[in-house]
């Protein structure tokens, strides 16, 4: 192009963009100053009819929502027009992990725009983080695959800014200050043990029982899973829950459950075992090697192993993925080496449970509590194990990973060599990451400065890790780092904001899952 030409359409933009700017309203504007990406806001807004009239900010809001639910449509139908040609099977399955992760995030977002008629603000930040978590995991496939992000128009910035804009517009104030029991202050010592009485109330009954031996009605956990999707072919909506047990076995099986209100019960920890071995190293990506991928909202098991036995050379090798809303794990136990315990995203609980690992054993953007777990740092191939690796990507994500109560100790394996190991307590995989210890046993094997960096100074002032009223020789805080996003937590009231009631609004779904729980600290 000319330079006299590119200078006539430069001035011609400059032109259409004040146009559009004159005609946007000042509440408008107001309103779109206050977000992240503001010209993101304007641009979209003064090419929508719907914005003409807007008076609240309750509508703006709506509007937002929906023009961001409108342009992820719009991507994804884009790109079906403009399938690549898939020249090897790892630009293949970036592409199946991009396209799954898309239509997760179209459901989200069509949440914010229909909530239930129950549905806070939290929740819709809840589903906002998701949405933005989605486009992250989209981008790590790409990458870990090593192909051209040029074939993907889903991991384009405009949907991922816009989603950023929402969680601003969105954000819902701070939870309200509970007892330490974790009820609301308003509730009385009545409607409190009431409240408590809720929590013991249901009971399970199978559905379906799966045995090795053919004793139930299936021998593979799988054949179970799809039998329970035909009673809900939709995929959609609460339904009832459909309970599903596995008597004692060894299940090598690799498997997805996207029917919502599930719930998986064994015999036990160590007696019914679902164990696979992909891994990145063996050409998966992180996110398709998990043994077991949960999506269907409402996700519960309870007295079973998870494992991924691919090793300590074969990188990260999940477990479990768990990216269901409202999913409870009980008794459970998590077996792998790199990338054990995915929290991909959403709201999770896992209660008496134990997890193995060596490198960012526990990692995701789910806001996650672990309460009354045993932690287990297993034996690395090189000298350190890390336990969490929080990837928090905005500052208004409701996202985070919080240890309570629990226990954080040597596998055997790691026990003889501990000395020749440094282990921390996390580091910070993405820029906002967000880890919080309560209250919880830390072993002699925890490094003084308890924390380590992922790349240099990168995201330590603006993370967010803390530490409360923790115990054992490896809870020391005296020589712990100095960073500006690293916090000793004294006030009570700011560790509240990670307990259970609050940080993933327990009270409002876990007494339905027959799970015991502590809501407070």
């Amino acid at each position: 192009m000319a330079f006299h030409q590119l200078l006539t359409f430069v001035l011609i933009s400059v032109l259409v963009s004040l146009s559009l700017s004159d005609d946007i309203p000042p509440n408008i504007k107001t309103w779109c100053s206050q977000t992240p990406y503001p010209q993101y806001c304007e641009d979209y807004m003064a090419h929508d009819s719907r914005s003409s009239g807007l008076k609240s900010h309750s509508d703006f809001k709506k509007l937002a929502m929906q023009i961001t639910l409108d342009q992820a449509i719009q991507a994804k139908s884009n790109n079906r027009l403009h399938e690549p040609k898939f020249s090897n099977g790892r630009e293949k399955a970036a592409w199946a992990d991009c396209t799954e992760l898309y239509q997760n995030t179209i459901a989200r977002l069509n949440l914010t725009v229909n909530p239930c008629a129950m549905c806070t603000d939290y929740d819709v930040q809840t589903w906002l983080s998701t949405a933005l978590t989605n486009l992250e995991t989209c981008r790590t496939s790409v990458m870990e695959l090593g192909v051209s992000d040029n074939i993907f128009s889903l991991v384009s910035n405009n949907v991922s800014n816009l989603i950023i804009n929402a969680l601003a517009i969105n954000k819902p104030p701070p939870k309200e200050e509970t007892f330490d029991d974790g009820f609301p202050t308003w509730a009385s010592p009545r409607d409190r043990k009431l409240l408590q009485m809720e929590r013991t109330s249901l009971a399970w009954k199978a559905d379906l029982v799966v045995a090795q031996d053919g004793s139930g009605n299936f021998k593979t956990v799988s054949e179970a899973i799809n039998e329970v999707a035909k009673w809900n072919p939709s995929g959609v909506g609460p339904g009832r829950r459909h309970v599903v047990h596995m008597k004692a076995g060894i299940y090598q099986e690799h498997m997805q459950v996207y029917t919502p209100n599930m719930m998986f019960t064994g015999d036990g920890i160590g007696k019914t075992v679902i164990t696979g071995s992909m891994s990145v190293g063996g050409g998966a990506t992180t996110f398709n090697s998990a043994t077991i991928a949960v999506m269907g909202d409402g996700f519960i098991a309870r007295d079973i192993t998870f494992q991924n036995t691919a090793g300590p050379q074969n990188h990260q090798a999940v477990a479990l993925r768990s990216g269901s809303d409202a999913s409870v794990f009980y008794r459970c136990s998590f077996e792998g080496y790199q990338d054990t315990l995915y929290v991909h995203s959403n709201r999770q609980f896992y209660k008496q449970c134990d997890i193995y690992g060596t490198v960012d054993f526990i990692f995701g953007n789910a806001a996650a509590v672990l309460q009354d777990c045993n932690i287990y740092a297993r034996k690395p191939i090189a000298g350190t194990v890390v336990v969490t690796a929080q990837g928090r990507l905005n500052a208004n994500q409701s996202t985070g990973i919080v240890i309570h109560n629990s226990r954080i100790t040597a596998a055997p394996d790691l026990k003889p060599v501990q000395r020749s190991v440094e282990t921390y307590l996390g580091r910070p995989w993405q820029l906002y990451s967000r880890t919080v210890i309560l209250k919880t046993f830390l072993d002699s094997l925890i490094n003084p400065a308890g924390w380590m960096e992922w790349n240099g100074t990168f995201a330590l002032n603006t993370l967010y890790y803390g530490e409360f009223q923790n115990t054992g020789p490896g809870s020391s805080t005296a020589n712990r780092v100095k960073w500006g996003g690293y916090h000793v937590i004294t006030s009570a009231a700011e560790a509240s904001q990670f307990t259970v009631g609050n940080f993933i609004d327990g009270n409002s779904w876990l007494p339905d899952t027959n799970v015991p729980f502590t809501s407070g600290l």
